[in-house]
């Protein structure tokens, strides 16, 4: 994986980006708006599933209301984040921060893969409820968690203490 991220860092495309005095900017900036649209909606859906807030709207209507919105938001960070790790490839890939993120983002979706195909499905059991079931609240309660994980690494990583290049 070091061998591709070497040779990524010498594209023409990644240079330019990673020079560029506007582009890199814009495209971090874009990272960080769509990271706050994503999370915000996710928190709210997290919050409905622990059952601390929206406790009259059933848990459906909140999911599917708020889902297409966090789809969204998740592709454009997702691009972009994307872009920024193609900018400085080596150092990133190097940086500890950075490796605990993509942990973290692998467990998140993994945790809103086993809501989907597990308590999801039984909504209509529990949809109206005030304090939906354990798992969806365990669902909700791991995807805070992992999802504060994941801003803290992502923010950790312009400041790797253990940068093993110069």
């Amino acid at each position: 994986m070091f061998g591709f991220c070497q040779w990524l860092a010498s594209t023409p495309g990644s240079i330019a980006l990673h020079e560029s005095i506007w582009v890199y900017p814009i495209v971090e900036s874009v990272h960080v708006l769509t990271l706050c649209l994503f999370l915000g909606l996710v928190m709210l859906i997290d919050l409905r599933l622990l059952g601390i807030t929206m406790l009259k709207t059933p848990a459906s209507e909140v999911v599917g209301r708020l889902e297409p919105w966090t789809l969204v938001g998740f592709i454009i960070m997702v691009i972009s984040g994307s872009l920024l790790f193609y900018a400085i490839p080596v150092k990133t890939y190097l940086n500890i921060f950075f490796r605990l993120k993509v942990v973290f983002l692998v467990l998140a979706g993994t945790n809103t893969g086993i809501f989907h195909i597990g308590v999801f499905r039984k909504i209509d059991r529990w949809n109206s409820d005030r304090v939906p079931p354990f798992q969806a609240r365990l669902a909700g309660a791991v995807s805070l968690l992992l999802w504060a994980g994941i801003v803290v690494c992502g923010r950790m990583i312009a400041y790797n203490w253990f940068d093993r290049q110069s």
